[in-house]
Parts: structure tokens; C-alpha cells; sequence
């Protein structure tokens, strides 16, 4: 079979089998180096933006409550502010008592800035906090599903800043995570006037503060049912609008699960969506607002 090539052999220029052109090796060899050379550059980027991250997120040796704090259970964040302009909160559900009042105690001692707070608290939890570390601003919120008294907690306030958020709530019902939003904000020093019961089966209730509506730096909008305050609200302002789906309603209101859709699909452009019953994170996505227009307000 000498002398017969295979179907699928490239021919070479002398018409030997298995030998490509000049011009077509050289021509690979320059994609491989091509290749090669964006590989290089992709990882050398890579490497880049890990030491930028592990710059950012280094902490100082002698930072207490990173990883020296007196229980294990605890590894707290004391640069969390610094990176991301909203500082670590307590989350109490799940916590002992104990853990509580330790991990506030280790935020107020670390070497980071801005207010701590304790969310959700139990009555033996926040008695816990309070006892290990005096001097808390107590903001009743509403009660568990079990129908045990909730609070937020806050220590080291700074002072007011020139920020103005209207917490609106469609319902009384809503009243527990909009006085959650509201202490968040309150905490960061914002100013976070609420106005409760102004849902859109009595439009004229919430037109009755169309001046707070035009005035206000950021709107939080807590609303359950159809959730149809989020859109309405939009549709007066300039402001950004944050809406706050909750639980309460009637029907097929699918525990939070209806409205939480609806503002998704809201008609009113901007409107920005955080999760069910979630106050504290629609208070942060307001404080981060606020605080990149100061930081860059002309000094």
C-alpha cells in the first residue's frame, strides 16, 4: 500500500502524507503563542484583582474579635463597613442569649466604626445584650409567629447625617418590618420619617403626602397583598423606591409570595426588590444610596 494516502491524510506540498504547508504550521504556531500570550495576561490579571481582595480584606494582627474572641461560634467582621459601607449586624434568631451579648460585645471592641446592631431580638436576648453592654437604643419591632416580642438594638449612633428616607407601609400589618427599616436607618443616622397605612385602597391617603413623596432622598415602600403601593409610590417620585414585599393577605397572597412577584413586574421603571419581610436589607440598600451621594457631595 506504499504510495496510497488515506482519505483523511492532509497532503503536504511534495504530496507527503501527514505534512502541512510551511505557511499552515507557521500560521498555528502563532495562534498557539496568541493563545499562550491572552492565557498569561488573563492570569496574571487574576492575580491582580486576588491581592487587591486580599488587601481589602486583611485584617490588622492585633484586630480583637476576628478569630481570638472568647467563644469559637464567633468569627465577626470588624472591616465590613470600611469595604462595604454597611457594618455587621447581630442576626439574634438561632443565637443563645450568651452569643448575643458576646457578639455585640466583640463589634463594639474591634477597631471598626459605625453602629452595631442586634436584630430580631427575643426579650431574654436583647436582656442579655443590654446587660453586657449598656447603654442600647431599643426599638420594638412586632412579635415571631409565636407571638414572642421582637426588638432591634443599637449601640454607638453616629450623628444625623443630611439623608432623608419615607418609610411607607400599605397596612398597619406591614408596621413590623417598616419599624425594622426605620431603626436600621435611624441607626446609620439618617433621617427615616414612617407613615403607616397608605395603601391604594384609599389612594387619597397616600396623595396626602405627595410633599414628603418629592422631598425624600430614598422611598422604602412596605407593602403586602398585591404589593400595588410600590408602583403607585414610583409613579409620584424621583426618588429611588425600595420595595419591601411582606407576608400579610388575603387569598392568594401566598405569604409574601404575591407581592414579592408583583413588585418584580412593577410598570413603574427603578423600582428595586429585596426579599420577603426583609426591612434590614432594604434599610442597608437605602443607607448604601445615601452614602455614596455624601461621598460625593463637593466638600
Amino acid at each position: 500500500m506504499d504510495g496510497v494516502t488515506g482519505a483523511g491524510d492532509p497532503v503536504g506540498e511534495r504530496g507527503h502524507p501527514g505534512r502541512l504547508p510551511l505557511g499552515v504550521v507557521q500560521q498555528q504556531e502563532l495562534g498557539h503563542l496568541g493563545l499562550l500570550g491572552s492565557t498569561v495576561r488573563i492570569v496574571a490579571a487574576a492575580t491582580d484583582i486576588a491581592d487587591t481582595a486580599h488587601r481589602a480584606l486583611a485584617v490588622p494582627d492585633r484586630a480583637p474579635g476576628w478569630q481570638d474572641r472568647r467563644m469559637t461560634e464567633l468569627r465577626l467582621d470588624h472591616q465590613r463597613r470600611a469595604r462595604t459601607g454597611v457594618a455587621e449586624a447581630v442576626y439574634a434568631p438561632g443565637k443563645s442569649p450568651t452569643q448575643c451579648a458576646e457578639a455585640v460585645a466583640g463589634l463594639r471592641e474591634g477597631p471598626g466604626d459605625g453602629p452595631v446592631l442586634l436584630t430580631r431580638a427575643a426579650p431574654d436576648q436583647a436582656a442579655a445584650a443590654q446587660a453586657r453592654n449598656p447603654g442600647a437604643l431599643l426599638t420594638p419591632t412586632g412579635a415571631d409567629e409565636r407571638g414572642t416580642p421582637l426588638s432591634i438594638l443599637s449601640w454607638d449612633v453616629p450623628d444625623a447625617s443630611s439623608g432623608t428616607v419615607l418609610v411607607l407601609t400599605a397596612g398597619t400589618g406591614d408596621l413590623p418590618v417598616a419599624r425594622e427599616a426605620a431603626a436600621v436607618l435611624t441607626a446609620y443616622g439618617h433621617h427615616a420619617p414612617l407613615v403607616a397605612d397608605v395603601g391604594v385602597a384609599g389612594l387619597h391617603r397616600l396623595l396626602d403626602h405627595q410633599q414628603a413623596l418629592a422631598e425624600a432622598d430614598v422611598v422604602v415602600v412596605v407593602a403586602g397583598m398585591e404589593g400595588a403601593l410600590a408602583s403607585v409610590a414610583a409613579g409620584l417620585t424621583r426618588a429611588p423606591v425600595i420595595a419591601v414585599p411582606t407576608s400579610p393577605g388575603y387569598g392568594s397572597a401566598l405569604e409574601g409570595v404575591t407581592a414579592l412577584l408583583a413588585m418584580t413586574a412593577s410598570c413603574s421603571p427603578g423600582v428595586t426588590v429585596v426579599g420577603i419581610d426583609n426591612g434590614f436589607g432594604a434599610a442597608c440598600a437605602a443607607g448604601r444610596i445615601l452614602a455614596r451621594r455624601e461621598d460625593r457631595a463637593p466638600r
